[in-house]
């Protein structure tokens, strides 16, 4: 296990970063057309029976299938947006040449909406509110994060020295952003990874590596925590802002582990540990163990985990009430998900899936976004 490399010390930088800030200062525009009181909720490919239903969200407004690949996926905490990346170019009125977008379905109206015209270089980041999405782009010869806010239209770039190397993580609103890349000064791309959160009028380093193994981060709804792993040392640590101090790693001296999300609550941290899975209990230091499982993500609250079983025939995810210790089916056909795949209360989880038959006429022999819903 190696040594973290800057625990419970914080930077700020503030007059070198207000290009970047600006990230959050985008202008908001005229409010989206809600839903009307009772309609139901994007009518294109759902099964309903049984007290469950499953929709495919990677389809045009009027059914049309899509006619590429959709995946990457994460939804919102009340679980009526969607946001995903594509090849297809029929998914909206004019698409682009087949390559990857990103798209964000609403789901209370039907209406999809592709969002840019460039390339992610990761998987998009959805803000718990809806109203933000935010993933790493290539421009020019580095990585930056772009922030797109929903109401408006708009967007921006973060333009870090940091070229940014994997997919961020946004807070319930927005306003912070936690994203890890290799440090950059000027021409010169300094050999080892930093771990920021940018808020509004700050930009805070919470942890530096000094190896090139990028790490895995997720804050918190409200901006006050991040969770991450040092990806070289398998270790897992929590940072506060109120004090500025790195715990951990979580999982004790001399285990390896990896880690998987943080809960929106910040209360809740989820890791696996070989082939089993721990939510760990910020507050009462507790981890609850769920062996023979890979967990993939958990809910806002921390009560919900989706996962994985391990070996053997059976469904492919899994939903668990930790309280309960109850299991739902998620999808019986091959399927896979990530962090951010359950909406609050594990009412709404989505995945993604190549495979036949999850909904009706599913023929286009692609990977498709799905949400099931548990009533």
């Amino acid at each position: 296990m190696s040594v973290h490399a800057n625990r419970g010390s914080v930077r700020r930088v503030r007059a070198a970063w207000s290009a970047a800030v600006a990230v959050c200062a985008v202008t908001a525009l005229s409010q989206a057309t809600p839903a009307a009181a009772g309609q139901p909720e994007a009518a294109a490919g759902v099964v309903r029976g049984s007290g469950a239903g499953v929709e495919r969200i990677s389809v045009a407004p009027d059914g049309t299938q899509a006619d590429g690949d959709s995946v990457e996926a994460s939804i919102t905490t009340d679980g009526s947006r969607v946001v995903f990346v594509s090849t297809a170019t029929n998914l909206v009125s004019g698409g682009t040449a087949a390559d990857k977008r990103v798209y964000l379905r609403d789901r209370r109206t039907g209406q999809i909406t592709q969002l840019g015209h460039h390339r992610p270089s990761g998987r998009p980041a959805l803000s718990g509110d809806g109203e933000y999405v935010a993933w790493p782009e290539w421009f020019m010869d580095f990585v930056h994060i772009r922030l797109h806010q929903v109401r408006s239209g708009g967007s921006s770039f973060t333009r870090c020295v940091l070229v940014c190397d994997s997919p961020p993580s946004l807070s319930g609103d927005g306003r912070y952003i936690a994203a890890a890349g290799r440090n950059r000064t000027g021409s010169d791309v300094v050999p080892h990874r930093r771990l920021t959160v940018e808020g509004p009028d700050s930009v805070e380093t919470i942890a530096e590596f000094d190896h090139y193994v990028s790490p895995a981060q997720s804050i918190s709804g409200d901006g006050r925590r991040v969770a991450y792993q040092d990806g070289r040392a398998h270790d897992v640590f929590v940072w506060e802002r109120t004090n500025g101090v790195t715990s951990g790693p979580i999982e004790g001296p001399s285990v390896e582990a990896t880690f998987v999300q943080l809960s929106e609550d910040g209360r809740k941290v989820v890791y696996l540990v070989g082939d089993d899975t721990y939510v760990h209990d910020l507050e009462t230091g507790d981890a609850e163990h769920v062996p023979g499982a890979r967990g993939v993500a958990v809910d806002p609250t921390g009560r919900y985990l989706l996962y994985a079983p391990n070996g053997g025939d059976g469904p492919s995810l899994v939903l668990r009430d930790l309280r309960t210790g109850t299991d739902e089916t998620v999808a019986e056909q091959p399927a896979t998900a990530g962090p951010d795949a359950v909406s609050a209360g594990g009412r709404d989880v989505v995945f993604q899936s190549a495979a036949d038959g999850i909904v009706p006429d599913d023929t286009n022999g692609a990977s498709d976004v799905f949400v099931r819903r548990f009533y």
